[in-house]
C-alpha cells in the first residue's frame, strides 16, 4: 500500500460524504424538511413523493421563509440560523441545527427551494445540482418556504442501488411524516404519493384522534392516557392495555422533547411497567413524551439525531416506568368514576357502568376468533349494604334463583321433562362440573363473583359483578396466588432442613452467578454452602418445592435462567401451583378464587399470561348473532 499525500477534500466530496450520514434514503429528506419546517413555526406542511421520492419529493410549508439575501446561505454546509455559540449546544430546542441537511441533500440531487417572508413583496428560489448553484432568481410565491428534490441520488449510484422498492420507500416518508405528526399536533400535515392523497391532517387534533388515522380502531379506544411529573421532568402519553398486545414493537414510539428517537433505556423502561403482564414475546402499544431541560439532554451524538444521551439515566428510567405503571393500575383496578381524563379515553371494557353503551369490541367472528383473550376490566368489590345497615358479605355464600325458577321447574314437570333431566342430556353436560344445587348459588367470600363450575378440570366458570361470563385459568390465577405470598413474605427466608444435602459442581461462571445472586436465593429459602471453590451444597430448600424440583430451579438461577429474585419466584409459582386437567372441590375452588381476588395484578400471572378472559352480555348477544 503507497503512502499519499495529505491533501484537503473538494467542497463537492465533503458534501457527499456529509450526505452519506444525514441521507440514507428518501424518508430521510422527508424528516429534515419537515423538522426544518416545524423550526420555521409553520402551521401547516404538506408532503408529495413520487415513485417512492427518488423521483420527486416536495415539501411546502406556511412558516416565517427565508430572505431573499440568505437562501444561498441556507445550501452552504455549517451555515445556520439556529446556534451561534458553544453554550448553544447545551441548550438545543429546534430539530436542526447543524447546518448540514439542505447542502447535504443538495449534493446527491437536482434541488430547488423557494422562499418568501412574510413581509417581502416576492420570494426568491435557488437551484442546486449536485452542490453546485445553476440558477437563482425572484418568484412568485405565498410565505413560506417550498422545497423540491429531484433525481434522488442519481450521481451516486452505489447508494441509489441499494434503496427498497418505491413502495417501500414511499411507506416509510408516511411513517417518517406521522411520527413528527405525533410531537406536533398544533401543526397540520398532508402526505401525497403518487398523486393519490394518503392521509390530511387538520390542526390541533388531540392525540388519540391523531393516532387513529394510522392505528386500528379497537387499539385507540383503549389507549390510556399518562402524564407524570418529577422535578424539572415530565413525561405523558398513550399506553396500551396488556391484552391487546402484540408480536411486533413497531408500535412503541418515543419523543425526548418532541424528538422521536430510538433509545434502548426508554425502551427498557417501557417494557419494565409491563413486566409481569405481557409474556416475553409480546410489546404493548406506547407513545411516550419525555419533557427534560435540553441541558440535562446531548442530542448532538447521532448524525440524524435518531439517538441521545442522558445525563441522569436512573431517573429517566423511574419516571417513564411510573409513568406507565400508575395509569396501568388504575386500570387494572376498574376505577371509572373520578378519572380525570375524558370518558372517550376511557377503554370500552372500563365503561360498562357509564350511561352510553360503547361500540362493540369485535367487528366480526374472525376478528374475535384471532383474538386471544378479552380486554374486559373486572371489579371484584363485594356489593355494600345499604347505609345503616351492617352485612358481612364474605359470609353471604347463597343467593334465591331469579323470578320464574320455580315456574320453569312447574312447567317442565307438566310436560314430563325436568330441568335437571333436560341440563344432563348430552347436549348439555359434556365436561362441565357443576356446582348447583337446585336454588342454592355459590359467592366467592368478600366479592360478587358466583363461582358456577369447572369446566375440563381446568377452567373455572364464574357469572361477574355486571352479569358478563368469565373463564378462569386454575393454574395462572393459582400462580398468582404463590407470587403474590412470596412477594409479601420475601425476607423471611423459610427453609425445610435436608437429611442429605445435595452437592452441584459449578463451573466459574456459575460461581460467580451464585455469589451475586446469594443473599436472594436465601431469602427464597435456599440454604446453601459453598465448598472448594466450586462445590455447592444445598442443605434446605423452600417449603414448597421437592427436592428435585428444588435442585432443576437452583441449577436454572446459577446457569442464569432467572436474572434476580422475581424472576425465581416466578419459576417458583409456576412449579409449585396447581395443574390444568386437576380437578376441585367446591371448597378448594372458592378458597382458590377468595384468595386470587385479593392479589393485586391479578388478571395475569408473573409470565404476562391472562388469567380471566370475559364476555359481557352485549358481547354474548353479538356472538350468538341477537343483535
Amino acid at each position: 500500500m503507497t503512502r499519499s499525500k495529505i491533501h484537503v477534500l473538494p467542497a463537492a466530496l465533503r458534501n457527499q460524504i456529509a450526505a452519506g450520514e444525514v441521507v440514507e434514503r428518501p424518508s430521510s429528506v422527508v424528516k429534515e424538511l419537515v423538522e426544518n419546517s416545524i423550526d420555521a413555526g409553520s402551521s401547516q406542511v404538506d408532503v408529495t413523493v413520487e415513485r417512492g421520492g427518488q423521483g420527486l419529493l416536495a415539501v411546502r410549508d406556511n412558516g416565517f421563509g427565508i430572505s431573499s439575501d440568505e437562501l444561498n446561505l441556507a445550501v452552504t454546509r455549517h451555515a445556520t440560523s439556529k446556534i451561534s455559540d458553544v453554550e448553544d449546544l447545551s441548550a438545543i430546542t429546534s430539530f436542526g441545527f447543524r447546518g448540514e441537511a439542505l447542502p447535504s441533500i443538495a449534493s446527491v440531487s437536482r434541488f430547488k427551494m423557494g422562499s418568501c417572508t412574510a413581509d417581502a413583496q416576492e420570494g426568491w428560489f435557488i437551484n442546486v445540482e449536485g452542490g453546485e448553484v445553476v440558477d437563482e432568481g425572484p418568484t412568485v410565491m405565498p410565505a413560506g418556504t417550498s422545497v423540491e428534490v429531484k433525481d434522488l441520488f442519481y450521481n451516486v449510484p452505489a447508494r441509489l442501488k441499494f434503496l427498497k422498492t418505491e413502495s417501500t420507500e414511499a411507506r416509510r416518508c408516511n411513517q417518517v411524516l406521522f411520527k413528527i405528526s405525533l410531537a406536533n399536533l398544533e401543526t397540520g400535515f398532508s402526505f401525497i404519493s403518487n398523486g393519490r392523497e394518503q392521509f390530511r391532517l387538520p390542526p390541533n387534533q388531540t392525540l388519540p384522534d391523531r393516532l387513529a388515522v394510522f392505528w386500528p380502531r379497537n387499539i385507540c379506544e383503549s389507549l390510556l392516557t399518562f402524564s407524570h411529573e418529577a422535578g424539572e421532568m415530565k413525561v405523558s402519553g398513550c399506553a396500551g392495555i396488556p391484552s391487546l398486545a402484540q408480536g411486533r414493537g413497531d408500535r412503541i414510539l418515543m419523543f425526548v422533547n418532541g424528538r422521536p428517537v430510538q433509545d434502548k433505556l426508554l425502551l427498557s423502561a417501557i417494557r419494565g411497567a409491563y413486566k409481569g403482564r405481557l409474556i416475553s414475546r409480546e410489546y404493548p402499544q406506547a407513545v411516550i413524551f419525555l419533557e427534560l431541560p435540553p441541558d440535562l439532554v446531548d442530542v448532538n451524538v447521532h448524525p440524524a439525531k435518531m439517538e441521545v444521551r442522558f445525563q441522569d439515566e436512573r431517573s429517566i428510567y423511574s419516571i417513564i416506568h411510573n409513568g406507565i405503571s400508575q395509569a396501568l393500575s388504575r386500570y387494572e383496578l376498574g376505577v371509572v368514576e373520578g378519572l380525570d381524563t375524558p370518558s372517550q379515553n376511557i377503554p370500552a371494557a372500563s365503561r360498562a357502568s357509564l350511561p352510553i353503551e360503547p361500540r362493540a369490541k369485535f367487528s366480526s367472528w374472525n376478528e374475535f376468533k384471532n383474538t386471544d383473550y378479552s380486554d374486559e376490566k373486572l371489579d371484584f368489590t363485594a356489593p355494600s349494604a345499604p347505609p345503616g345497615e351492617a352485612k358481612d358479605v364474605s359470609r353471604e355464600f347463597v343467593r334465591e334463583q331469579p323470578v320464574g325458577y320455580e315456574a320453569h321447574n312447574e312447567m317442565m314437570s307438566q310436560s314430563g321433562l325436568s330441568s335437571e333431566s333436560e341440563y344432563n342430556s348430552p347436549v348439555y353436560s359434556t365436561d362441565v362440573q357443576s356446582v348447583s344445587d337446585g336454588r342454592r348459588s355459590h359467592f366467592v367470600p368478600g366479592t360478587s363473583i358466583e363461582y358456577l363450575g369447572q369446566v375440563a378440570d381446568t377452567y373455572l366458570v364464574l357469572k361477574l359483578v355486571n352479569g358478563s361470563l368469565g373463564l378462569l385459568d386454575q393454574h395462572a390465577a393459582h400462580e398468582r396466588v404463590i407470587y403474590y405470598h412470596m412477594r409479601a413474605e420475601r425476607t423471611k427466608g423459610d427453609s425445610r432442613p435436608l437429611a442429605i444435602p445435595i452437592e452441584l459442581t459449578l463451573h466459574p461462571s456459575e460461581v460467580a452467578r451464585v455469589q451475586e445472586m446469594w443473599e436472594e436465593l436465601r431469602q427464597a429459602g435456599f440454604m446453601l454452602e459453598l465448598e472448594n471453590g466450586s462445590n455447592l451444597s444445598m442443605r434446605g430448600i423452600p417449603p414448597s418445592l421437592e427436592t428435585g424440583e428444588a435442585k432443576g430451579y437452583l441449577k436454572a438461577a446459577v446457569d442464569g435462567q432467572a436474572k434476580n429474585l422475581d424472576d425465581l419466584w416466578i419459576m417458583l409459582s409456576c412449579k409449585s401451583a396447581i395443574k390444568a386437567n386437576q380437578p376441585l372441590a367446591l371448597d378448594e375452588a372458592l378458597a382458590l378464587l377468595e384468595a386470587w381476588a385479593k392479589c393485586p395484578q391479578r388478571e395475569y400471572c408473573p409470565h404476562g399470561r391472562p388469567v380471566i378472559i370475559s364476555w359481557s352480555f352485549s358481547e354474548m348477544e353479538k356472538l350468538f348473532k341477537r343483535k
